[in-house]
């Protein structure tokens, strides 16, 4: 039978199959020479616009997924996700790995939290809205431990996972601003962004600069951008989660 950390280890792989999937055409599509990354481009990341590439993507095999949905609400294209005991992701990447001097803004909107979640607890770990960037880097400067974890996810994901990942959650009682590491990796690093019952049941805008989170959660400077994603997930307490997403956009600023 397997055993639950390799479930984990290989439902992390299947995150890096979405966030980070560029893996499979960079080469063919990058705009910039081998191995640079091309500029910054400012971009809307609209979930009806084909460009932006947004799609499901599974966690495990073992796991009900989350339903997503795109709807008009308004003037707005709006993201719908319903979670019922589930996790999966909902996943833009880029054709092409991005210079990472941009912010990433976005709007969310949640009715409730997730009753018994805890995001410091790996047993208890669920949201109604987290926002997720991939990020690449030197592989080689990791640990032991950690290029090793590398090693499984590609074998089972068959991509190279990202090196590094920002997740953008709304928690249950952690304050805002706190940096959580994940139980499963080092190179995952959860950023409060929202927290408790204010603001519920009410659209929330939130902008992030991707380089100083980045910075503050790694003490390092990012690499390219390789992927964004959204996540709804209550698989973990078996409880439901709501959540809405809108406007989802990068927007560059000088080097």
């Amino acid at each position: 039978m397997t055993s639950r950390p390799m479930v984990l280890r290989w439902c992390l792989a299947q995150f890096v199959v979405g966030a980070a999937a560029v893996a499979v055409g960079v080469t063919a599509q990058a705009a910039s020479p081998a191995g640079a990354p091309a500029a910054c481009r400012s971009r809307p990341l609209d979930f009806d616009v084909p460009d932006a590439g947004w799609r499901p993507m599974p966690l495990s095999k073992r796991k009900k997924e989350t339903a997503y949905e795109v709807v008009r609400e308004g003037d707005r294209s709006v993201l719908r996700a319903r979670a019922d005991g589930s996790a999966s992701l909902y996943v833009a990447r880029l054709r092409s790995p991005m210079g990472p001097t941009a912010t990433l803004a976005w709007d969310w909107k949640t009715d409730a939290l997730v009753a018994g979640a805890d995001n410091r607890d790996r047993r208890r770990e669920d949201a109604p809205l987290r926002v997720i960037v991939a990020f690449d880097g030197d592989a080689s400067r990791l640990s032991s431990s950690e290029r090793a974890q590398r090693k499984l996810a590609r074998s089972l994901s068959g991509v190279e996972p990202p090196y590094a990942t920002l997740m953008y959650l709304w928690s249950d009682f952690v304050p805002p601003e706190t940096i959580l590491p994940s139980a499963h990796t080092g190179q995952l690093k959860m950023v409060v962004v929202a927290s408790g019952a204010q603001g519920l049941g009410a659209w929330q805008s939130v902008r992030r600069d991707l380089v100083a989170d980045y910075r503050r959660a790694y003490g390092a400077e990012p690499g390219p951008l390789l992927g964004v994603a959204v996540l709804t997930d209550a698989d973990n307490t078996g409880g439901r989660a709501e959540g809405r997403y809108a406007n989802l956009r990068l927007q560059c600023q000088p080097p």
